[in-house]
Parts: structure tokens; C-alpha cells; sequence
């Protein structure tokens, strides 16, 4: 077990959803607070929790999966749903884009699938670890659909 490795796969997804949360949130609070949102949206201070939870599960998984030979296509996978979470955000919270965040999350979610699925291929743990995240992306889709709805 390499410490750098593990670190590295860990700290990648923590620190760039931090970055992307910084750039492409800012002043995002002030701007969800003025919109109709549903009846199950969680209160704000849940998602400075579950997103770095999240990230550093996805980093070990892919930490895990990476240790193994032929995981290319694995890695492939992951680094498209990582891409495609970044990009969400900036979508809906930096450019107000409510409807083309919604369609770009139903691919970042298949992208998180079709990861799972290949993280499962060569490490079940590793599988294991992106089920919570799996949930809280068809949670954030539903959450999403609902904001757009309600604020069209």
C-alpha cells in the first residue's frame, strides 16, 4: 500500500470539489435561499457534510481499483463522473442553468453507474463504497427536477 497514492486518491476529488465549491458556489447560499425549493430539500448545513464524505469514499474506492491490473476503463469512467460533477454545479449555481443541470445530472448519474459497475468488476469494496453516492445523486436528480419545476 502506497501512503502518497492513498492520499493523493483520497485529497484529488476532496480538494477539487472544494475548489469547484468555492468558484462556481460563490454566493450560491443567498441565491438558493430566494428559490421555491421542495418540501424534502435538506437544510444547507447537510451538504457541507455529505459531500467531502462522499469524495473521500469515491477517492479510496478509486484508490482500491487502482492497486488492480487492467482498470483502465475504470478510471476512465471515474474521472467522466468527477468531470460531470464539477460541471453540475457550475450549471446550476454559477449560470442560474436550472434545466441544463437537470439533463447534465441524468449523465453524471450514468457515469456513476456505469463507475460503480467497473469499481465492482475489480474490487467489491471498492463497488460498495459509490452506493451512498449513487443515492445521493438520484436524491440531488429528484431535488433538482423539483427546484426547476417550481421555479420555472
Amino acid at each position: 500500500m502506497s501512503k502518497k497514492k492513498l492520499l493523493f486518491n483520497v485529497l484529488a476529488p476532496v480538494i477539487g470539489g472544494s475548489v469547484v465549491g468555492y468558484l462556481a458556489n460563490k454566493n450560491a447560499r443567498l441565491q438558493y435561499d430566494k428559490l421555491e425549493t421542495p418540501s424534502f430539500a435538506p437544510p444547507g448545513k447537510v451538504f457541507p457534510i455529505v459531500w467531502p464524505t462522499l469524495y473521500t469514499m469515491m477517492g479510496y474506492a478509486h484508490y482500491r481499483v487502482a492497486q488492480k491490473p487492467a482498470t483502465k476503463e475504470a478510471s476512465e469512467w471515474y474521472v467522466a463522473q468527477l468531470t460531470l460533477n464539477y460541471i453540475w454545479s457550475f450549471l446550476f449555481f454559477k449560470f442560474n442553468l436550472r434545466g441544463t443541470a437537470l439533463i447534465e445530472m441524468v449523465f453524471f448519474l450514468a457515469t456513476i453507474i456505469m463507475t460503480t459497475y467497473e469499481f465492482y468488476q475489480h474490487d467489491t469494496i471498492a463497488g460498495a463504497l459509490m452506493v451512498p453516492y449513487i443515492a445521493w445523486v438520484s436524491f440531488a436528480l429528484a431535488l433538482n427536477f423539483e427546484t426547476w419545476r417550481l421555479n420555472r
